[in-house]
């Protein structure tokens, strides 16, 4: 029963299972209760954990400083940024919470509506711990008056950037940081009570009208006001005015007078008719214009200002189904307006007309959208797909349009990287698979969620074009405090149908926010 030599020989070695470790190898119990593990945070500066603190988000910033006591001062002197409830116990905290956060230059207060928000005292306390502060933004602060602003505008020189809301302060209040803040380039006004007055005093100039660069006012009574400061600030570049009571085409004539480097327009909601456009076109660097729900403008006020203002790179707007702008001006657009980048229309009825114009002679068209339009059919795609070149955003919302003329997609536009439908019910989920496939590199979002009946004529005013606007970044805060509209005979629409229109909203809000942030910030400021 033995085994022959050889056959010892080719046995191949079992492997070596590993014993119990030596005692050499385990360290002693004297050595682990030597002392605790050195810490190597402590080798780096102030500044470079400084840094590190920088790169996080708030919450991660909060368990920092919960690590130890230095962390938790190198944190609180690096935090350049903070929003606070300003309600009325603020003042008592105040003194601790910047004795720790002494390098803020950004700060936000706000206050719940209901609630007693902090008055002149913490303002004046805030505003002298915060001497580098450059930007301020207050929210619902209605115990603040004239004094608390005379106090910020003494204690924070610098401030570049003032933003009011709900506030019960007036002219003289905004007046007081004008003056006391030469280096202001931007304010923000939104329902100012003090201004309800209709006798209110209008805001003069002071030192910053030679450093302002952009005003928006919105939801004011008595906003024209404010015209002898926008007229008096020779380098204002961007004006917006949203619903603000009044006759704006006078003071549009001043302004326009006065400021004739603007260079970005916002109008929403306001009484301006053609002849407030005509004045606007003496405004030759102007390149960004939103129309947004002005009924009384026309294809003549709009081809009164594109034939003067040819440098216009963006155009939105909000027809309201009034079609009282369409082919004719947008036309004059195509004409006078090469450099034009982004188009969106709103509740306006263009045709194959004048896109055909449009894409011909703005070859640099990158974004275009369409929203509650009856006239955009398979027509008008195919002529978009044919002469768009440049084209690489498009948005469609509600339109006529089916597979037919989506299909010219597949070989037209070549730039084109992103597509979105929404609510067309002649495209079907098929023909968004075929165009993946035809087009591998294209992203393709389709939703094709019916749109909802309209009783009759007068729902397509207050419907989907209410909320179309919605996608203009500067209006979307704005439509929380905004009565929904009602049909024209005054039995108001039904609430299920108002809220499925709200509830599309965010499809045109989400999709421009993004196309047009990138290619906003390197232009005018």
């Amino acid at each position: 029963m033995g085994q022959s030599a050889s056959t010892l020989c080719h046995r191949r070695p079992k492997p070596s299972v590993a014993g119990p470790p030596s005692s050499a190898m385990i360290p002693s119990a004297a050595s682990a209760s030597s002392g605790p593990s050195r810490d190597h945070t402590e080798d780096l500066p102030n500044d470079c954990l400084a840094l590190i603190f920088q790169s996080l988000g708030s919450g991660d910033r909060k368990r920092c400083s919960l690590v130890c006591r230095r962390w938790l001062v190198v944190e609180g002197q690096s935090r350049h940024r903070l929003s606070l409830d300003s309600r009325a116990a603020l003042l008592e905290a105040a003194p601790s919470l910047f004795s720790r956060f002494d390098g803020v230059s950004k700060l936000a207060l706000k206050c719940d509506r209901r609630s007693d928000s902090i008055g002149d005292e913490a303002l004046d306390l805030i505003s002298l711990r915060c001497p580098n502060l450059t930007r301020l933004k207050l929210r619902a602060c209605r115990a603040l008056t004239e004094r608390g602003m005379a106090a910020l505008a003494k204690h924070c020189p610098n401030l570049r950037k003032l933003s009011c809301g709900s506030c019960t302060f007036g002219a003289k209040g905004v007046e007081a940081v004008l003056r006391g803040c030469p280096l202001l380039e931007e304010i923000s006004i939104k329902r100012l009570r003090g201004l309800s007055d209709a006798a209110a005093e209008p805001v003069g100039l002071g030192s910053a009208s030679s450093s302002l660069r952009s005003v928006c006012l919105k939801e004011l009574y008595n906003g024209q006001c404010f015209a002898p400061l926008i007229a008096g600030s020779p380098n204002l570049k961007t004006l917006k005015l949203f619903r603000c009571s009044g006759d704006w085409d006078r003071l549009l004539e001043t302004i326009a007078d006065g400021v004739p480097g603007i260079v970005e327009i916002h109008l929403e909601k306001l009484q301006v008719s053609d002849r407030g456009l005509a004045a606007l076109s003496s405004c030759a660097d102007l390149e960004v214009l939103h129309l947004v729900k002005i009924p009384e403008c026309t294809d003549a006020g709009l081809a009164t200002l594109a034939d003067k203002c040819r440098l216009l790179r963006k155009i939105h707007i909000d027809g309201w189904k009034t079609n009282r702008i369409g082919d004719e001006g947008l036309m004059a657009v195509a004409r006078r307006c090469p450099k034009l980048q982004e188009l969106v229309l709103i509740g306006v009825n263009p045709t194959a007309l004048s896109l055909g114009l449009i894409a011909s002679n703005c070859r640099n068209l990158e974004r275009l959208a369409l929203c509650g339009s009856d006239t955009f059919g398979d027509a008008e795609m195919s002529c978009i797909a044919a002469k768009c070149m440049a084209l690489k955003k498009l948005c469609i919302k509600g339109c006529p349009v089916s597979d037919q003329g989506m299909g010219a997609l597949a070989e037209g536009c070549p730039n084109l990287v992103k597509v979105k439908v929404k609510k067309c019910r002649g495209v079907t989920p098929g023909f968004a698979d075929w165009l993946r496939a035809s087009r591998g590199t294209l992203a393709v979002n389709l939703d094709p969620g019916g749109l909802i009946e309209q009783p009759d004529a007068t729902l397509s005013e207050s419907g989907i074009l209410d909320n179309g606007s919605e996608l203009l970044p500067a209006l979307v805060e704005q439509m929380g405090s905004m009565e929904l509209p009602s049909s024209s005979n005054g039995r108001s629409l039904p609430w299920k149908t108002r809220m499925s229109f709200l509830a599309g909203r965010n499809f045109f809000v989400s999709t421009f926010r993004r196309w047009s942030h990138g290619s906003s910030n390197h232009h005018h400021s």
